[in-house]
């Protein structure tokens, strides 16, 4: 029974350290959470991230975020060196307290050594002794067991609560990082505001001349700076000095400066201008969209008529002339024309020229079919096209 005192004294300290561990790391864990509210940089509301007069310049901010994480550095490792020499503290007392519980085990076993003795009693004696110290032993397990879990437990307590200060002191970071962007963004989209009012004066001071007036270029000016200096757009400028609008102006060169009505005519002739470039496009575009459209509808007939040719068709062969040239020469020349867009030519001396023919055909369906084709591709341009009998 002395030895079970010993265990269970043993045992005890143990748990009654894990514990005191335990509620240390809990109360790290409080502390941490109960910091005060300045640590954190406050997100910025609905009002303060529409721009507003800046009454801190971004140094200051930086300095104030680097010290204030700096400080939270140091509580923290502050508390992990407490916490770590806590842990050692504890450890050492377990050491020692599983080191006295062994040694006395060790003790008693060597005085308690069995004596041989018949007599039932004592062996009844020793199956109870055997059975108490078994039972004994399965308590103290079940207590160390116990204090083992208590331990994991605080340490992964503390593993979590370290992993929370990581987690708070990046978003601390990153919120501080987004006030700065803000901060910067808002300066700029005030220093803009500003450039851009101070040019709309500027150039609300400068209008065109009631006349037109001559100008000497000097030092640094272009059409760019004079036209918004006089306020006109800078085509205006170069079209009323018979000039391209990239074009350099020379040192002591004579420009003119066109009136208010003459900048207000010729911008109706530059618009109108764009608007006539633009509706020729347009119909350029429709018409390049419908000679394609017609070329790949005449293609389409053609594979057609190429697969539905029957016996009853013509016989022979049938091909498409496209011209009937002066000479050889130039029976060659549009052969070669032809060729590039990609067509089979052949050339046939006659008495009344040279003829230029396209194919052969098998079937006149088919021909037909090639001769609108060629009608309406314009690589060629050709209209005259008709389809003859080939052999």
């Amino acid at each position: 029974m002395n030895f079970s005192r010993q265990a269970l004294l043993g045992i005890g300290m143990i748990i009654g350290g894990s514990v005191m561990l335990y509620a240390m790391v809990q109360q790290i864990g409080d502390g941490n959470t109960s910091e005060p509210a300045t640590a954190m940089v406050d997100k910025p509301s609905a009002e303060q991230e529409a721009p507003q007069p800046l009454t801190t310049d971004i140094d200051t901010e930086k300095r104030i975020l680097a010290q204030k994480q700096k400080e939270r550095a140091a509580r923290v490792a502050e508390q992990e060196k407490r916490a770590q020499q806590f842990l050692t503290e504890q450890e050492t007392a377990e050491a020692q307290a599983l080191a006295k519980s062994r040694a006395e085990n060790q003790q008693y076993i060597a005085n308690s050594a069995p004596i041989a003795d018949d007599d039932d009693s004592s062996e009844a004696a020793k199956d109870v002794e055997k059975s108490v110290k078994s039972k004994e032993v399965q308590d103290a397990q079940k207590l160390v067991k116990a204090a083992d879990d208590a331990l994991k437990e605080a340490k992964a307590k503390k593993q979590a609560d370290a992993e929370k200060q990581q987690m708070e002191a990046k978003q601390e970071k990153a919120d501080a990082e987004k006030l700065v962007e803000s901060r910067k963004e808002a300066e700029a989209k005030s220093q803009a505001a500003a450039e851009r009012k101070k040019e709309t004066a500027e150039m609300a001071k400068n209008e065109p001349p009631k006349s037109p007036s001559d100008y000497q270029v000097k030092r640094g000016d272009g059409l760019i700076k004079l036209a918004r200096q006089y306020n006109m757009p800078v085509e205006v400028l170069a079209q009323a000095n018979n000039l391209s609008p990239s074009t350099s102006l020379q040192l002591g060169q004579s420009i003119t400066i066109p009136s208010r009505k003459q900048v207000d005519r010729l911008a109706r002739e530059a618009v109108a201008a764009e608007q006539a470039r633009e509706e020729k496009r347009k119909k350029e575009d429709a018409l390049a969209k419908k000679s394609a459209d017609a070329k790949r509808d005449a293609q389409q007939k053609l594979s057609e008529a190429r697969k539905e040719v029957k016996e009853t068709d013509a016989k022979g062969s049938f091909g498409v002339q496209v011209a009937l040239a002066n000479d050889q020469a130039k029976a060659d020349e549009l052969a070669k024309k032809f060729k590039s867009a990609g067509y089979q030519v052949k050339t046939s001396a006659t008495s009344r020229g040279v003829r230029v023919v396209v194919g052969p055909e098998r079937g006149k369906v088919a021909a037909l079919a090639l001769k609108d084709k060629i009608n309406s591709d314009p690589k060629v341009n050709t209209t005259s096209a008709w389809v003859l009998y080939w052999r």
